[in-house]
């Protein structure tokens, strides 16, 4: 396939706080595993202290992540995958705290909300992290006015 033929596949990554507001956007390309766009999602926060704590689904369950993160003081939160081998090291009492991981899909539907985001019509990727950007201040605006 051409160069200009090939899809401009783009993986958003977001960090919300407790409310469903924006704390951290990154783009990234589609193809690796979201594990590793993780960190790079935390480093650029809007904010200048980091989240306590980060939830994710099954596909975060990832015992070097969660060593990463515990090195810059995150803890991580997300349930194990079925075919986990190592021992688990989860308990129940954090994950009482993935039922309100729906904060984070609410934010990604009002980011949806604008066209331009929804669809990636910007040929560079910077172009449309921009326009992500944009798009939460634009929510935390009409959150706080």
């Amino acid at each position: 396939m051409g160069p200009t033929k090939r899809g401009k596949g783009t993986k958003l990554m977001a960090v919300a706080d407790a409310h469903g507001l924006p704390i951290a956007v990154h783009t990234g390309s589609a193809s690796p595993h979201e594990v590793t766009l993780v960190q790079d999602t935390v480093a650029q926060g809007f904010t200048v202290k980091s989240p306590e704590r980060l939830i994710g689904d099954k596909a975060y369950d990832s015992d070097p992540l969660d060593v990463a993160l515990a090195e810059i003081g995150i803890q991580l939160i997300a349930p194990h995958k079925a075919n986990r081998i190592t021992l688990p090291t989860q308990d129940g009492r954090a994950l009482r705290r993935y039922r309100r991981r729906w904060k984070v899909e609410r934010l990604f539907a009002w980011l949806q909300n604008f066209r331009r985001i929804l669809t990636r019509f910007d040929y560079y990727p910077e172009n449309y992290l921009g326009f992500v950007r944009l798009g939460c201040i634009l929510i935390l605006l009409r959150c706080y006015l």
